[in-house]
């Protein structure tokens, strides 16, 4: 048997997360307290484990030969050795039923369980309905469980489950007593992981188990695999973390995360598009790797503006370059539907972040002008005010001729080079396309922009693009000219 299966917590000690030992403990407390508990939070945390304890504890014949709440504070474990904790953890107990929402999801099981209710228990104290991926039942069977649940009999408990608490309706949760399980601390983990190690007699470093804690995503069932894949792999030698760094970081997901990161920054077309291409030979979903990476990249942006305290160790992104990836990638995210390739928009992504051309832009007002202009101001004001004045003036006389002075190949590029820099202040992803496209001719009736790929011209083609443009060629030249795109041959 697996281990995740074979060294399922059956005690509210053994439940991992410390939160939810405590919220358990003084809930089972007070067991009339509560007809119907709600657990949800991401998958592998244990709440189906938990649903089974609360069962044993509110059915453990041991545990209830003294009915007092006094007595009862004193311990809520179940002892795990009477014939109701037995068939619970065999999974033979009539009186406990677990439900599939996926496979019994519609109106005519809720109604059938519905009728079933009525029915005392056959041998246990308390009938327990454990609905697991709760949220997966249809409109009609959530109003059929609704009534059950506001009006229910003594003898039944409900222990619904999910991993999408908001697609269950708010009528159904508000009727229940809620408990959020969420991703389990590096602590808890590595408690989890010890406790396995212990029993089966594996040979592994505390740092291991805190870096397989690493790769675990926050689930106790996902750590548990990786450590039994890699004992499975070394048997009887020691478990340490430089094997733990050698066995999984080739195939774990974060890893090819951080991989793309340092790429990207990097710039590394060559680089980035192989882990693309690994990432969708192994068979990992376009879709997640995407909201995983964008994920990613918006945790280092909390780092970097200070709403995050923790410390990512890739500090090689600025601000600016965030904003323009996750610009990129969101347009990549929105053509994942209608793309032939799953890995394509991506790809293009990665190829315009990197043809962008990063050159600096010497603006014609630097920050030594600044401190001059400072001086100058206290000698004499009237003199930067007049500067000034004759520097608007240049520049409306610039754009006045912009359009009616031939073109050729010094003024192309210099009236290329204001436009981009006019578009980056309106949309930096429009700016990094025009960066891979050249200016091909103009005049005051037209203005033809050559592009060198098509995915390119497309994107220009599109009427918010040229929107855009035509809005910044106004600003330069004070006139509106139609903007065309052609593909270079």
């Amino acid at each position: 048997m697996v281990f995740y299966r074979k060294y399922r917590p059956q005690t509210i000690e053994e439940l991992d997360s410390e939160v939810v030992r405590d919220k358990l403990t003084n809930i089972l407390s007070r067991p009339s307290s509560f007809h119907a508990l709600l657990f949800t939070g991401p998958k592998g945390l244990g709440k189906t484990s938990a649903a089974r304890i609360v069962a044993k504890v509110v059915n453990c014949e041991k545990l209830n030969q003294k009915q007092t709440a006094k007595s009862r504070k004193l311990s809520v474990e179940p002892c795990n050795k009477c014939d109701q904790c037995v068939s619970i953890t065999n999974g033979t107990n009539i009186d406990v039923l677990e439900i599939d929402g996926a496979s019994n999801r519609g109106i005519d099981e809720i109604r059938d369980l519905r009728e079933k209710i009525r029915l005392s228990p056959f041998q246990a104290l308390k009938k327990v309905y454990i609905i697991d991926e709760v949220h997966m039942l249809t409109t009609e069977a959530f109003n059929a469980l609704l009534k059950t649940l506001e009006e229910p009999p003594n003898h039944v408990i409900f222990i619904l489950c999910t991993t999408e608490p908001h697609k269950v309706p708010q009528t159904i949760a508000s009727r229940c007593f809620h408990m959020a399980f969420k991703k389990a601390t590096a602590n808890e983990l590595v408690r989890a992981f010890l406790r396995i190690a212990k029993k089966e007699k594996i040979s592994v470093d505390k740092e291991a188990l805190f870096k397989i804690s690493e790769f675990s995503d926050g689930s106790f069932r996902d750590g548990v695999k990786i450590l039994e894949e890699i004992y499975s792999e070394v048997g009887n030698k020691k478990i340490t973390k430089e094997t733990v760094e050698k066995m999984h970081q080739a195939v774990n997901l974060d890893y090819k995360i951080g991989e793309m990161i340092k790429f990207l920054s990097e710039k590394n077309v060559k680089k980035a598009m192989l882990l693309v291409d690994k990432i969708t030979t192994t068979g990992v979903d376009m879709k997640y790797f995407l909201e995983k990476l964008m994920l990613k990249l918006h945790e280092l942006l909390l780092v970097k503006v200070g709403v995050s305290g923790e410390q990512s160790g890739m500090d090689i992104l600025s601000i600016e370059d965030i904003r323009m990836l996750m610009d990129l990638l969101t347009n990549a995210y929105s053509k994942l539907k209608y793309s032939v390739l799953p890995q394509l928009p991506l790809e293009i992504a990665i190829i315009e972040w990197s043809t962008q051309d990063q050159s600096s832009v010497t603006l014609p007002h630097t920050a030594g002008d600044a401190r001059n202009d400072l001086l100058q101001s206290r000698q004499n004001p009237r003199s930067l005010s007049e500067r000034r004045q004759s520097e608007k003036k240049n520049f409306e006389n610039k754009s006045k001729s912009a359009f009616s002075s031939p073109s050729d190949g010094q003024s192309n590029n210099t009236l290329w080079h204001e436009l981009i820099n006019k578009v980056k202040s309106q949309n930096h992803s429009i700016a990094g396309v025009l960066r891979g496209c050249s200016l091909k001719s103009y005049n005051e009736k037209k203005f033809v922009i050559e592009a060198r790929f098509k995915f390119h011209k497309e994107k220009l083609d599109e009427k918010k693009s040229k929107e855009i443009i035509e809005k910044a060629l106004f600003q330069i030249g004070g006139k509106r000219i139609p903007v065309s795109v052609m593909l270079k041959s």
